[in-house]
């Protein structure tokens, strides 16, 4: 008889429970009010944002303050590729996560060369030099923006399927259908960020973001690392921008490079649930949604609590709600450790060691990427 221990029963009822979390959610379109399903994609893509920014700093070490730049891009290539080109919103969107990870090339080239604060502050200023240069776009409206054409979202693919499967109107049948996919969109970001923390390359990721000398030594490129999740968190933020925008259905630069909106706000999520964590920002994102809608009405003392409520969790709980509450109870819902062998290994050539950790290859070390 197989025993199963408190934290295997655990992760087993988790699982439970979130694969009827999960269930219930795609069914929200078809039971809950429209305005609930509007409210849902605002947490979800959220959350995209911060599941992206705490890949940066909480597992690469990249504190970027110009997140915002991939947001305004992604929304900025789906606009003109729906309205200079005549492309499915639902097209526009991977052309956003594309032109984004595409503009990360020579952002990182000199983003990288700035190293802590520097690099903060240098992410900033091409985030806001990108801002200024949407504002010079004459066909999509220059610094006053522009609305998609009517009519592009009620014809939208998929959006006609939903409205007769449904029975409900056009402008809820195009929610329902950008909420799923902000809710997909959650579920592949969380499925990839394990599978790549879980692996040797995100092995070698933690490596770097805890000393890079060490992790040189043993054959980690941190440079490679580095740049390869900055790629492809510009991506997930792109995708994540451009269907934003669709829900919006109008761009300005203002709106679309705001760093309250899609930095700020994503940094207190993640700090509040937990950097360096999955479970971090499902819990951040939840916590300052409930927040918002207790507080929206009061103002600048909204803006005041956040600030108060971070300051406080960044003394009292350096590794977030999410980690203090692991800390006292031992629940780890999406571990990430990877835990030593249970049997002694052989050091003889050829032995176990070498496909595990490479370290008897000839010079001592092998390259982990």
């Amino acid at each position: 008889m197989i025993r199963l221990s408190s934290q295997s029963a655990a992760r087993v009822l988790v699982t439970v429970i979130t694969l009827a979390l999960v269930a219930l959610m795609f069914a929200v379109p078809a039971i809950a009010s429209r305005a609930v399903v509007q409210d849902l994609f605002t947490v979800l893509t959220l959350l995209v944002l911060a599941l992206n920014w705490n890949m940066l700093a909480g597992f690469a070490g990249l504190v970027s303050v110009g997140q915002q730049a991939f947001v305004g891009i992604g929304a900025y290539a789906m606009f003109g590729a729906v309205i200079l080109l005549g492309l499915d919103p639902l097209a526009g969107i991977l052309i956003g996560g594309l032109a984004a990870m595409a503009f990360a090339v020579p952002m990182a080239f000199f983003a990288f060369r700035l190293n802590g604060a520097y690099f903060a502050i240098g992410t900033w200023a091409i985030a806001d030099i990108a801002r200024l240069s949407a504002g010079q776009w004459k066909a999509l409206g220059g610094g006053t923006g522009t609305s998609l054409p009517k009519g592009t979202t009620r014809d939208m693919l998929g959006v006609p399927f939903v409205k007769d499967m449904l029975g409900i109107s056009n402008a809820a049948a195009s929610d329902a259908v950008t909420y799923w996919l902000a809710l997909a969109l959650v579920i592949v970001m969380l499925g990839a960020s394990f599978l790549f923390l879980r692996s040797r390359l995100g092995l070698g990721l933690q490596a770097v973001r805890d000393n890079v000398n060490a992790a040189r030594s043993v054959g980690v490129d941190p440079l490679r690392l580095k740049a390869l999740v900055f790629l492809l968190t510009a991506f997930g933020t792109g995708l994540c921008g451009a269907l934003i925008f669709i829900q919006i259905t109008r761009v300005t630069p203002d709106a679309a490079f705001s760093v309250i909106d899609w930095t700020a706000f994503v940094i207190f999520i993640v700090v509040i649930g937990g950097i360096g964590t999955l479970p971090g920002p499902i819990l951040g994102v939840i916590i300052f949604y409930a927040l918002e809608r207790l507080l929206a009405d009061y103002g600048t003392l909204y803006l005041i609590v956040l600030g108060l409520i971070g300051i406080a969790i960044m003394l009292f709980a350096r590794r977030g709600l999410w980690g203090l509450f692991s800390d006292r109870t031992g629940i780890d819902l999406l571990p990430l450790r990877h835990r030593p062998p249970s049997k002694p290994i052989s050091m003889a050539a050829g032995s176990a060691l070498e496909p595990t950790l490479g370290l008897n290859r000839p010079g001592g070390h092998t390259n982990i990427i």
